[in-house]
């Protein structure tokens, strides 16, 4: 009689045991998906740019971080930003805009991406846009953000900063990213 007794909890622990697995499989599922789309984002987004600013934009008077000074970037767009020092090669003031978009070339909408600023919207005028307005992207910070219509999630009056910085992960210096607002800098130490 005992024998009966012990097979049903058997199988309940090993039922247990077989949930357990699979929620620890789909996790892990899970973080590889993050990391794929985190290397996927980081792989059409041209890092380096020719230097060349939007017509209309305007030098800051006098930014928190000077042309050729140092600073810490503490918010990344990407992984290998965070915490990388960057040199200030520019300093503007302007409305900087997160926005997202169905990419031109296809694929998944990007969501939120930071930054584009309001001279990099075509036919922009003097007006700030509110969130959930659309607008047309004048700039080619990622592959096939180039001409599409965005809708603003965010919009922030601000100094941006055009920076270079050797990712954190290694590899070859980036030179004049766009952008980096003011808040996602540090004085270095």
């Amino acid at each position: 009689m005992k024998k009966r007794t012990k097979l049903p909890t058997i199988l309940s622990l090993l039922a247990a045991l077989f949930l357990v697995l699979g929620a620890c499989s789909n996790s892990d599922d899970k973080n590889k998906e993050d990391k794929e789309e985190m290397e996927h984002s980081e792989m059409d987004m041209n890092h380096s740019s020719s230097g060349d600013v939007p017509e209309g934009l305007k030098a800051a008077e006098n930014p928190t971080y000077e042309v050729g000074s140092q600073a810490i970037i503490k918010s990344g767009h990407m992984e290998s930003m965070k915490g990388a020092e960057a040199t200030i090669v520019g300093a503007f003031d302007t409305t900087a805009y997160a926005i997202s978009y169905k990419p031109a070339t296809g694929g998944e909408k990007v969501e939120n991406h930071k930054w584009i600023i309001h001279e990099e919207i075509k036919d922009a005028g003097e007006k700030t846009y509110e969130p959930g307005a659309k607008i047309t992207v004048n700039a080619s910070h990622m592959e096939g953000m180039n001409g599409t219509v965005a809708e603003v999630e965010s919009a922030e009056k601000t100094t941006v900063y055009m920076v270079d910085f050797t990712p954190t992960t290694g590899g070859e210096k980036v030179k004049n990213h766009k952008w980096v607002t003011e808040s996602e800098l540090s004085a270095t130490e």
